[in-house]
Parts: C-alpha cells; structure tokens; sequence
C-alpha cells in the first residue's frame, strides 16, 4: 500500500477537527470559520480542500462510517476459530465500542440528512448493506460447519441488526447505566437465540 498524499493527510486533519468542532457546538452549528479559528489557519486553506461545508459534511460522514466498519474486522479475520468470530462479532455489536468509536449525537445529526440528501442516504444505505452482507457471510459460513442453527442467514443478519439498531437508539435516551447493560444483555441473548448459539465461547 503507498503512503497517503500530502492532500489526503491535510484533508483527514481538517475532517477530525471538523469531528470535534461538531461534537461540542453540533453539526449544524459548526461552520468552516470555526473549524479554522481552532486549527489556527486561514478558512481559504478549508476551502481549498473542500469547497463548501456540504462537501466537508460528506467526507465527515465517511470518517464516521469507517469508524462504524471497525466493529466487523473480526467477521474478516480467517485465523480466528469460526465459532470465536461468531460470538465476539455479536459481543461487539451489543456493546459499548459504538461509543468509543464515535460520539452518538453527531451520528444521528448526520444520519438525519439522509432524509433530505440522496448522498447521504445512498452512503448509509452501502453502509447498512455492507453490514448485512458481512454478518450474512459470517452465518453462512456458521451454518455450513454446522456451528449455527438458522434457516435464512440473511433474515437472521438483518433481525439481529433490527435488535442493534433499534436497542441504540432506544437506550440512547437511558440515564439509568445499570438498566442500559440490563437491556443490551437481554438483547444479546435474543441475538444469539436466533443463531442458535451460547453466549460462550468455545471451540468450533
């Protein structure tokens, strides 16, 4: 793989200092004015990496969605037992590695705009497709080595992604910690009730 160019260093700088900007003053607070008062340059050296803020908010999506992908290097590692990726896959997915990967609200600001930006819509969409294909994968594989019990492994990635989904942004409103990790367990459990499989790990 070659080193990143001198512009794809500058812009990731610019991108990450847009992150934080919006994570403290919200996204549609943040303008380029105040991302270059924070780094200390000119708003003209923004620009001449992203045009206007609409194209800064799109490469800012992308950052956020990378970051998403982290939790699925796991279903990508072939020297990890089968039944090990599985389990550890799904431990991810119900727990709290989503907060330390990205800040919660920014995420929803920025999924709001799909409701209002094909863009933006389409690049969740290819990031909602890509997660249910790899988990599907994972399951698929699970099933034929005989380690999960599931008829359908693309309806069962997308219930346990209607669990995920559904439990985050539920319980993104708990105050309550302990009734937060009660929920997420129980969740949890009905993930792996739909493999057919402990919440242990053991070898395949």
């Amino acid at each position: 793989m070659g080193r990143k160019s001198l512009r794809e260093t500058r812009q990731l700088e610019i991108i990450k200092v847009f992150y934080k900007v919006a994570k403290k003053e919200g996204l549609e607070n943040t303008s380029i004015a105040k991302i270059a008062k924070v780094m200390d340059i000119n708003p003209s050296l923004i620009i001449h990496y992203f045009q206007t803020k609409e194209e800064l908010t799109y490469a800012l999506i992308d950052y956020i969605l990378d970051k998403y992908l982290l939790i699925y290097k796991i279903g990508k590692d072939n020297n990890i037992p089968l039944k090990q990726a599985l389990i550890t896959v799904i431990d991810d997915l119900f727990s709290k590695k989503w907060n330390k990967l990205f800040d919660d609200g920014l995420f929803y600001s920025c999924y709001a705009l799909a409701f209002r930006d094909k863009k933006v819509k389409a690049m969740y969409k290819g990031l909602t497709d890509s997660l249910r294909e790899r988990l599907t994968a994972l399951i698929d594989r699970g099933k034929a080595a005989q380690l999960v019990e599931v008829d359908d492994p693309r309806r069962t990635a997308d219930l346990i992604f209607a669990l995920v989904d559904g439990a985050y942004f539920y319980l993104s409103l708990a105050t309550d910690t302990k009734a937060f990790d009660e929920k997420i367990t129980e969740y949890k459990a009905e993930a792996f009730r739909l493999l057919s499989i402990r919440d242990t790990i053991a070898s395949p």
